[in-house]
């Protein structure tokens, strides 16, 4: 069994935020992952079927859409789902050498390939399905927020993001330290009510949801068009609207 790292006040939690509002389903996210972990960390990646309808392979995003709501007020939903960093993952108690571990530094949960044994008991105890067997290597796989971008001293700053983050064309995806309420993650929460992924499980996930926003029940009317004078059947008001309109 490994252990978590003590949690202690104003810890730091590296994590994202995904709006559901603006969130288009483009791909984008799962596209821009994959390329980056093809190599460092997590890579390579693998496609086991990458052409067949049944593509198979090892993706850290994935992202589902769902149709919400019915008649005028119905709507489709994008739902990105990855790795949600948890305070307290069953994913980490439940590995039997340690592969899997939590960052005490920052929160972010990993797994070390070269202790995994490839058992699944992570995959099992994980209740988002955020995590990825890699068949040709024989090891689990998961997102890492990665880690070896946003620690990258060789890349301009504004780019140490993850991937997702900085390829997501409607600004879908933050990230930030979700421990600091001060930070623009967590005012953004705060402020649009966001919430973790079911909470109820008790496996505090850092990673937040931002709720769809209400739309309006009323559609605005159209503005009628102003009539031309052809739509004017009565001559002498026809001749009144070209002198004044002059």
């Amino acid at each position: 069994m490994t252990c978590l790292p003590e949690i202690t006040p104003g810890q730091k939690k590296l994590g994202l935020v995904i709006d559901l509002d603006t969130c288009v389903g483009c791909q984008a996210c799962a596209t821009n992952c994959k390329e980056w972990n093809a190599s460092g960390h997590s890579g390579p990646l693998p496609d086991t079927k990458p052409y067949s309808a049944g593509a198979e392979g090892v993706w850290f995003n994935r992202v589902h859409s769902y149709e919400a709501g019915e008649g005028e007020r119905g709507r489709t939903v994008n739902f990105p789902r990855s790795c949600l960093h948890c305070e307290t993952p069953d994913c980490v108690t439940v590995c039997p050498t340690g592969a899997s571990y939590k960052r005490i530094e920052d929160g972010i949960v990993l797994v070390d390939h070269d202790l995994c044994i490839g058992c699944g008991l992570c995959a099992w105890a994980c209740p988002y399905g955020a995590r990825e067997m890699d068949e040709d290597e024989g090891v689990m796989k998961k997102c890492t927020l990665c880690i070896d971008r946003i620690y990258n001293t060789n890349i301009p700053e504004a780019q140490r993001q993850p991937a997702c983050v900085l390829t997501c064309p409607t600004s879908a995806r933050h990230f930030g330290d979700l421990g600091d309420p001060e930070s623009k993650v967590s005012k953004l929460v705060a402020e649009r009510g966001g919430q973790p992924l079911m909470p109820e499980l008790g496996y505090k996930p850092v990673n937040s949801y931002l709720p769809p926003r209400n739309r309006s029940s009323v559609a605005a009317k159209p503005e009628e068009a102003a009539p031309t004078p052809m739509d004017i059947k009565n001559p002498l008001l026809r001749w009144m609207d070209k002198v004044l309109t002059r």
